[in-house]
């Protein structure tokens, strides 16, 4: 039996907020979808999913709001260029950045970012 990574969820407190940075990335995402309690993009063949905290507590039958860095979310950039670009972007639209681009030692191109709901999102080329 074997397995596939299919769909990664995250736990929203404003699904509005939340999607707008996300589109701020790139994600194709409707408008519509604002309004809704659960949101499933599909993007290169995994699933990034939103989940309200109302959503995550039926599911899980209760809800604590997480502390501390966990799991990595990381978008892959075509180029350096694009992830100064895009890193620009976020902040000249408010959000707020983790680390500025720099040069990794592993060979990468690498941005940290903030999402609405604290996550630390990282940008790589």
């Amino acid at each position: 039996m074997g397995i596939k990574l299919d769909m990664v969820g995250i736990v929203v407190r404003d699904m509005k907020a939340s999607l707008d940075f996300y589109r701020a990335l790139g994600l194709d995402i409707p408008e519509s979808a604002n309004a809704e309690m659960h949101v499933e993009v599909a993007k290169g063949g995994v699933r990034l999913a939103f989940d309200t905290v109302e959503v995550a507590t039926g599911v899980y039958g209760s809800w604590d709001e997480p502390t501390g860095h966990r799991i990595e979310l990381a978008f892959l950039c075509d180029s350096a260029d694009a992830l100064n670009a895009l890193y620009e972007k976020l902040m000249s639209l408010g959000y707020v950045g983790h680390r500025e681009p720099w040069d990794a030692f592993w060979g990468q191109r690498y941005a940290i970012v903030v999402d609405p709901d604290g996550n630390l999102i990282s940008l790589f080329a």
